[in-house]
């Protein structure tokens, strides 16, 4: 079964109350993994490898690392083990947040081209 990472400190994925999984850039069908927060995340990947899909939040807690720190740490984790990113998307309320957490993604898969 696929992996999505659900990066997210306050919204559960397995809510039945909202369809969370319909931002999954792999499908539904899927094992999720619910981390909330950078160092969980940095965690994860450096023990499991990396999954095939990533669901970004941007904020995740006062004072904390954000989901971009998140992205940035995951092309640079790309880049060393010579990897495309995992397919992702964001289920951030914060648009500049999210747009910034796309934006670094896109130019990264660009410059991989």
């Amino acid at each position: 079964m696929k992996v999505l990472i659900w990066l997210d400190d306050m919204r559960d994925p397995a809510d039945r109350r909202m369809d969370w999984l319909a931002y999954s850039p792999i499908g539904k069908e899927v094992e999720v993994v619910w981390l909330k927060n950078y160092f969980q995340f940095k965690d994860w990947i450096l023990t499991n490898g990396l999954p095939e899909g990533i669901c970004f939040d941007h904020d995740l807690g006062e004072d904390t690392p954000s989901g971009y720190d998140c992205a940035k740490w995951l092309v640079n984790y790309c880049l060393d083990h010579n990897v495309p990113p995992p397919l992702w998307s964001s289920q951030s309320a914060n648009p500049v947040g999210k747009a910034n957490i796309n934006r670094l993604l896109r130019n990264f898969l660009r410059s991989l081209e």
